[in-house]
């Protein structure tokens, strides 16, 4: 019984790490040593779906039977809890001090693509090429997206429920991915405001959809992200961490902070910003290294043992 409250507090971390455009909660699963454990429960979660879809209702509840259900409770407990603490918070936070903002997100997306990098067994010149293309594409179609203007603005407005539906289905992929996180996604989809106003404010339609979403996202990906993992490991994550050297246009401070994709030179109060940057590298790093020393595992320890 012990393991439950643990396993809670784990989960409360990688909400609270999967909230801020940055830091993922892959990430918090593998340096914890929970990551295998996670991408299995959530395997035989989607397999159950599948067998449901296809009236399978034998092989439902058999696949159902195979979900570690106490670990999965106490871990969700403490990522909704972490989501509905922190919400109100950073969203005050980025209508207050966007620029401040944006720089601590912007350096803890630099600490987790060092980590993510670290991840990349093979550093050949095949994996430099992905990761290039796809930073250089992300970084073009951001850009395409949100204009050249200071005045324009990157994050949706009033986003039909479908939009909701879909970015809670792109959304949720990152929960399993190691190296990026579910909000810097939102914050590239322009979905990250909508999503944090919708949980602060508790607007159950456009919430439920997106649980929905990210549902349906999750049942899904996990049957690639098995099969991804196993075959192409290097490339997916090259291709990752492409998107987010890419997307880092979006966490540029100046100007409007995430609120626009176009990029400006540093203006008004630089220090403080500047200063959060490096603040957000170093913690995502000194939580690594922490982790490593209390759990007596590296990344590479859990990827390998992923991978087997």
């Amino acid at each position: 019984m012990r393991e439950l409250p643990l396993t809670f507090v784990r989960g409360f971390f990688m909400g609270a790490a999967d909230i801020v455009p940055g830091v993922s909660g892959g990430t918090v699963a593998l340096v914890f040593g929970i990551y295998r454990r996670l991408v299995a429960t959530i395997r035989a979660g989607s397999l159950a779906i599948g067998s449901l879809l296809r009236l399978d209702v034998r092989g439902c509840v058999e696949r159902l039977r195979e979900v570690d259900w106490g670990f999965l409770i106490a871990l969700l407990a403490g990522i909704g809890t972490a989501v509905l603490a922190l919400s109100h918070l950073i969203e005050t936070l980025l209508e207050d001090h966007p620029e401040s903002m944006s720089g601590l997100f912007l350096g803890l997306v630099a600490g987790s693509v060092v980590i993510a990098w670290k991840l990349v067994e093979r550093r050949d010149s095949r994996r430099a090429l992905v990761m290039a293309a796809a930073a250089v594409l992300t970084f073009v179609l951001l850009g395409l997206r949100g204009g050249t203007s200071e005045e324009s603005v990157a994050q949706v407005t009033d986003p039909s429920l479908l939009v909701f539906f879909g970015a809670g289905a792109v959304a949720i992929c990152a929960m399993i991915l190691p190296g990026i996180s579910g909000s810097f996604l939102l914050v590239t989809l322009g979905m990250y405001s909508a999503v944090l106003s919708t949980v602060n404010e508790r607007d159950l339609l456009p919430l439920v959809v997106f649980l929905l979403g990210c549902v349906t996202g999750l049942a899904l990906f996990s049957q690639v992200l098995h099969w991804a993992l196993e075959h192409h490991y290097d490339t997916v994550m090259a291709a990752l961490i492409g998107l987010m050297l890419g997307s880092l246009r979006v966490l540029w401070p100046w100007p409007m902070g995430v609120e626009s994709t176009a990029l400006g030179a540093p203006e008004g109060p630089v220090l403080l910003p500047v200063v959060l940057m490096v603040v957000g590298a170093v913690v995502v790093l000194g939580v690594e290294l922490l982790s490593e020393r209390i759990e007596g595992r590296t990344v590479e320890d859990e990827i390998e043992d992923l991978r087997a």
